[in-house]
């Protein structure tokens, strides 16, 4: 699996518009992204194992709900599984919570993402519950994978994001608002020791 400090893998999959559903037609509902498409900015990739399914729609409604706070941040939300964007489609107008989605959802059928980036589930053949973080440079710079039954907390990797980019030392629980470390205050309250 890659992880922190690797390059996120160049990708160009298909993708559900992140168009409310009323504003939607045949012309706009499928969209092309690629690594290239949201270019300096952040961006929040999740994958998830499979659509018209039970924690899955619960994660990705998570996500839309912080939307405008990731975008506050400069960052751009993708979601993603292994399912057709035909599929993402169909549970997009299934799903009450989905229904106004304001991120894309990738279709990467192919699998050649989630292989990429060693997250195509050995025994299912589908994504990971895996969420990564990527800087404006491409670089990962936070990833986490969760059991295919167990749901992330999207909050906390709002909260990730916010440490990330104040580009300081943020200790345990940190959250925006609160202080980050000055290594030159923690190494000069006791000598000889160094902060890490």
């Amino acid at each position: 699996m890659l992880g922190v400090g690797d390059t996120f893998p160049a990708f160009n999959v298909k993708a559900t518009a992140e168009l409310p559903l009323k504003d939607i037609t045949i012309d706009n509902v499928f969209i092309d992204v690629h690594n290239q498409s949201y270019k300096g900015k952040w961006l929040v990739v999740f994958f998830y194992p499979k659509d018209f399914t039970f924690v899955c729609p619960t994660e990705i409604a998570a996500f839309g709900d912080l939307n405008e706070d990731f975008k506050d941040r400069d960052a751009q939300v993708l979601g993603g599984s292994t399912d057709s964007e035909f599929v993402h489609w169909a549970w997009r107008k299934h799903q009450e919570e989905l229904r106004d989605l304001p991120f894309p959802l990738l279709a990467d059928v192919k699998r050649e993402l989630t292989s990429a980036l060693g997250i195509l589930d050995k025994h299912e053949g589908v994504a990971q519950r895996a969420t990564y973080i990527v800087d404006p440079d491409g670089i990962i710079r936070f990833a986490m994978v969760t059991d295919l039954n167990v749901g992330r907390n999207p909050k906390e990797v709002l909260r990730v994001l916010d440490a990330l980019q104040t580009d300081e030392l943020c200790p345990c629980n940190w959250k925006k608002g609160d202080d980050t470390i000055d290594l030159q205050d923690a190494t000069s309250e006791k000598p000889g020791k160094k902060a890490a």
